[in-house]
């Protein structure tokens, strides 16, 4: 099982591409919201979220219905951001990682000070002190030098830190084929194979 977590910055494109590979390939998935990330589904992507991530009866009919279980393969099981009860919350829970994306600058810094304020929070802050995988992917720009220091840490504590800047040497013609590239990185950080975009294979010499 894997992780993703879903905070409150822009980007929201990707937590939703990623959680449809995921669950189309036969991975299970525990999902965490903020009450921030709510708002962004709301309005980026159409999703009919409750305001309060702590509906969870209310999340989970969403969920249900922008990933039909006839299109699943893998599990997803969602989990309220105050269900401190829940086996994400323990490091005696074993899983294979963790992903939070989009993660907000507010997220990374409480994380990154092992400020757990949330059961989101408390996931990441497990993966780290148990040396479990966990990528966090800022969507910020420009970056003040508290962004930078808080994503240094991480880094140094044993987080990836994966901004979702998408590349364009594959030559993306579609919004998807972005998202795609940083879907791909995503997964390949987590010791995957991403197979989403073609890998870079040298382009012609130029003078």
């Amino acid at each position: 099982m894997l992780v993703v977590g879903i905070t409150g910055a822009s980007g929201s494109v990707y937590a939703e591409r990623l959680l449809e590979h995921f669950l189309a390939s036969g991975t299970d998935v525990a999902l965490c919201l903020t009450p921030a990330a709510c708002r962004v589904l709301r309005h980026e992507l159409g999703w009919r979220v409750p305001e309060d991530p702590r509906d969870a009866a209310g999340v989970r009919a969403v969920l249900e219905q922008v990933f039909p279980p006839e299109g699943r393969v893998g599990r997803l099981v969602y989990y309220a951001p105050d269900d401190w009860g829940a086996p994400i919350a323990s490091g005696s829970a074993v899983w294979e990682g963790m992903v939070v994306v989009p993660c907000s600058m507010g997220t990374a810094g409480r994380i990154a000070h092992g400020l757990s304020g949330n059961l989101l929070e408390r996931a990441a802050d497990v993966c780290l002190k148990e040396r479990r995988p966990l990528v966090v992917v800022p969507r910020e720009t420009p970056l003040s030098l508290i962004h930078l220091e808080n994503l240094l840490s991480l880094a140094r504590a044993g987080a990836v830190v994966l901004p979702a800047a998408p590349g364009f040497y594959h030559r993306p013609e579609r919004l998807e084929d972005l998202v795609a590239f940083v879907v791909d990185r995503i997964l390949r950080a987590l010791g995957r194979s991403g197979g989403l975009v073609p890998p870079w294979e040298g382009g012609e010499n130029e003078r």
